[in-house]
This record gives structure tokens, C-alpha cells and sequence, in this order.
């Protein structure tokens, strides 16, 4: 019989934890959000502090009603949706709904679907992070003030079924001002020439820089031609060689915009494809014997932290495959790393 019940927001995470976790915990999904503002109505008091008034979402009854029963049959709760602002704000909105104690411990958070980042975070659980909620809260509210004061605007003087958001709009003027320099810009001619000699056997590219040391600008075919006569027929001497050694290193783990640019770089991804792609990575995919294992830490971040366990993993893989020798020596340093993240 299970002791405790763990919330999280997909049913394909929640196989995985659950068997992670063991008999003594039931995991079940909320399907991401169970309440929000009502779509017929604004649903902010502008005159009192802009507060909210949330319903539940249609078609999430059922959902809310069996979380319910199954949370009065248990000896906690534990809400671990995903371990950003959305998650935090539909953990706060399940506590308010299910009547759990705000002041308790009852806020996981794992940011890797594996066995010991799962029962690590249940070792260490929180109260809810309303800095958090409270962002979530400003940006839903946001939305909803633009969105519905600015979208009849666009129905009258555009186009009927327009949307105006908080980002797309301040977007669209960055836009068009970025078009507005753009078309304002005077072009410049100017030209270059380039070179290819033989010494020996070897060829080599060399470009024009200057006359006597000095960097010449060359606006005009003129003044391409000036120059090309003074070459013509003369020798040309290597006066300096310089060798270098270039250390290259791998590319930082994959940010969620890094991640977006390479899929559709590389595989012609949309960013909805790719985002869709991702979570279901990080919610687990099933690997043979091994069951549904998550495979990626979570995704929408801006930091590069690795996960421990990846790291540890493959240390030993490269030590008994290739050997000591590659191993690295000391801990990489990430230009980039934040030093506070709360969603690595």
C-alpha cells in the first residue's frame, strides 16, 4: 500500500518515477496546468492590485477530482512538476487545490529523470518558491492585459483572428525598426584582391593589405587597377612565417536556444518539433532491458551544468575503452556559466 503520493505533470514521467521510487509511493500526472484564467473574460481586477481570479481549466475536472481522492488516502503529498516557473506555479495552484499546508515541505524538484537524481530530490524537499510562482503569475497577467486590450485593435485595423502578446508585439517594433535602419543605410563600394602563388610545389592564398605597410582602401575599380599595374611583373618575397598551435575545445552542452539553433541548422527542425523532441527525452524513452530511462538533463535552461551522473559515467567509459591518458586533468571552465541557475 502506497504512503505517499508524488505529482507530476506528464503520465510518461510519471512510470518512470514511480519506478524509480518504489511501492511506498504512488506517482500520478496532472497534465500540465488544472487551473487558469477564464478565456470569456479578462480575469484581473485592475482596481485591486491586479489580482487574478483563477477557474479550473475545462476538461480538467475528471483529472482534478482523482488527484483529489487519491491525496486523502495518503500521508503526503509531494508536488514535482518541472523545475521552472510554469512547474512552480503548477505545483502552488495543485496545494491551493488539493488544500495542502503552503508553510510545508512538500516541493521536489529533479532536473534529470534518473534513478539518483529522483531519490536524491526526495531527500531533500522544500516549500514552494513563490518568487517563482509570483513570476509565473506576472507574465500570465501580462499576457492577458495586452493580449486582450491590443487584439480587438488589430480585428478593427488589420485583420480579424490577430493576436497581440506581451513578446510578439515588442518583437514586431524591434523589427521594424531594425527594417527601418536597414532600408536607411547608404551602401559603399569597395573592392579586394586577392592572390595565389606557387613556391615549390605548394600553393598558397594571399591577400592585399596596403602599400608600404600602410592598409590601403580600395573604393573604386580605379583604384583596383592602380594597383594591379604596380604588381604586374614584379617578384614578391615572404618576409615572416608564423606558426601556431590552436587548441580547440568541445563545444559547451546545449542551452535551450543553442539547441534550437542546431536542430534547425542541422536537421531542419522547427522549434516545436525540437522542444517536443527534447521533452520526451527528458521524460525517459525505453531502452531495451534497462525500461524508460530519462536521457537528457532539462531542457529549458540557459545554463551548461552536466549532470553528475552522465559525468561519472563517462570518465569510466573513457578510462577502460581509451585509458587515463584521456582523461581530463582538471574541471573545464564554462565562459558562459551563470553563477545562479535555478533550472540547470
Amino acid at each position: 500500500m502506497a504512503d505517499y503520493l508524488v505529482i507530476v505533470e506528464s503520465p510518461a514521467k510519471a512510470k518512470t518515477i514511480e519506478k524509480y521510487l518504489g511501492k511506498k509511493y504512488k506517482v500520478r500526472a496532472s497534465m500540465g496546468h488544472l487551473r487558469d484564467l477564464p478565456k470569456s473574460t479578462m480575469g484581473v481586477d485592475t482596481e485591486n492590485n491586479y489580482e487574478p481570479r483563477y477557474i479550473t481549466i475545462r476538461g480538467k475536472g475528471s483529472t482534478l477530482k482523482e488527484l483529489k481522492q487519491a491525496a486523502k488516502k495518503m500521508k503526503k503529498v509531494y508536488l514535482a512538476a518541472d523545475p521552472d516557473r510554469e512547474g512552480e506555479a503548477i505545483a502552488w495552484h495543485l496545494a491551493n487545490s488539493l488544500n495542502l499546508d503552503l508553510n510545508d515541505d512538500l516541493r521536489v524538484v529533479f532536473n534529470e529523470i534518473t534513478r539518483d537524481a529522483v531519490k536524491d530530490s526526495f531527500k531533500h524537499p522544500r516549500k514552494l518558491d513563490m518568487d517563482l510562482v509570483d513570476a509565473q503569475q506576472a507574465r500570465r497577467i501580462l499576457d492577458r492585459l495586452v493580449g486582450y486590450n491590443i487584439s480587438p485593435v488589430l480585428w478593427k485595423k488589420v485583420k480579424k483572428g490577430l493576436s497581440a502578446g506581451r513578446v510578439q508585439s515588442i518583437a514586431l517594433k524591434l523589427i521594424i525598426e531594425r527594417e527601418k535602419e536597414v532600408n536607411s543605410f547608404t551602401p559603399e563600394e569597395y573592392w579586394s584582391i586577392d592572390g595565389q602563388f606557387i613556391k615549390g610545389k605548394k600553393q598558397f592564398q594571399a591577400n592585399f593589405y596596403g602599400v608600404n605597410g600602410k592598409k590601403t582602401d580600395l573604393p573604386t575599380s580605379e583604384s583596383v587597377k592602380a594597383v594591379v599595374e604596380q604588381l604586374n611583373g614584379k617578384d614578391f618575397t615572404v618576409d615572416k612565417v608564423t606558426k601556431k598551435e590552436r587548441k580547440r575545445n568541445p563545444a559547451a552542452p546545449f542551452t535551450t536556444s543553442s539547441l534550437q539553433q542546431e536542430a534547425a541548422r542541422k536537421l531542419n527542425f522547427k522549434t516545436r518539433k525540437t522542444m517536443m523532441i527534447a521533452q520526451q527525452l527528458y521524460e525517459g524513452i525505453a531502452i531495451g532491458r534497462a525500461g524508460t530511462v530519462g536521457l537528457i538533463t532539462y531542457m529549458r535552461t540557459d545554463s551548461t551544468r552536466i549532470s553528475e551522473t552522465a559525468v561519472a559515467a563517462a570518465k569510466d567509459y573513457i578510462g577502460e575503452t581509451y585509458g587515463a591518458e584521456y582523461l581530463r586533468t582538471a574541471d573545464r571552465k564554462d565562459k558562459n556559466k551563470k553563477r545562479r541557475s535555478r533550472c540547470p
